[in-house]
């Protein structure tokens, strides 16, 4: 039997280790999702009423329309838009617009869209991307309240409907300080920045 040289026994094991090292990479490579709230509350008379900060949970529909859309998306033109939340929700990897047991979206108000809108979520409009964020804060997504309720959380959709069932469930969490009741006359200002890390 032919012995193998010790070059080749070196080169073998060099290609191995090299395989190990790339599988480490890639099995240490990381990228992390982040949508962050900044919600601020203004009674009728234009007071600040209470803020609310919180950081959103891209669930499982929302990951796969990011990968979709990036990998395989062709003239993809991207729309989101904010919803507001009942009292006390929990939010789960595998909630969807369709289907979503912990929460009930509420709609007692009218989004400021060029003249308010009965009928459909207020528009997220962020600025072009930057150091790996971007944000809608010159833009902010604004809710005036025409009836009396309690929200507890947030969420960012693909669909325009209030208390519709179609498009993406990006993601959504509750608030950090709990329920807030809202009057009729309030208005909400949503601020979302959406920013992505590699580790």
């Amino acid at each position: 039997m032919k012995k193998s040289s010790i070059w080749q026994r070196l080169a073998t094991g060099t290609a191995a280790f090299s395989a190990i090292v790339m599988n480490v990479d890639l099995a240490a490579a990381r990228v992390n999702v982040n949508h962050h709230f900044h919600i601020e509350a203004f009674d009728s008379a234009g007071k600040l009423k209470w803020t609310e900060d919180f950081d959103n949970l891209v669930v499982n529909e929302g990951l796969d329309d990011y990968l979709e859309q990036y990998y395989n998306g062709s003239a993809y033109t991207a729309v989101h838009f904010v919803g507001l939340t009942d009292g006390t929700p929990t939010f789960a990897a595998a909630d969807t617009m369709s289907s979503h047991a912990g929460w009930v979206e509420v709609v007692e108000y009218q989004a400021d869209e060029g003249s308010p809108s009965a009928s459909v979520r207020p528009a997220y409009v962020p600025a072009a991307a930057a150091s790996q964020s971007l944000s809608n804060i010159a833009s902010k997504a604004v809710f005036n309240i025409v009836s009396g309720m309690t929200v507890g959380g947030a969420f960012l959709t693909t669909a325009s409907d209030k208390s519709g069932t179609s498009g993406t469930l990006v993601g959504g969490n509750v608030f950090t300080l709990g329920d807030r009741v809202l009057a009729n006359g309030d208005t909400l200002n949503v601020t979302v920045t959406a920013s992505m890390t590699s580790s």
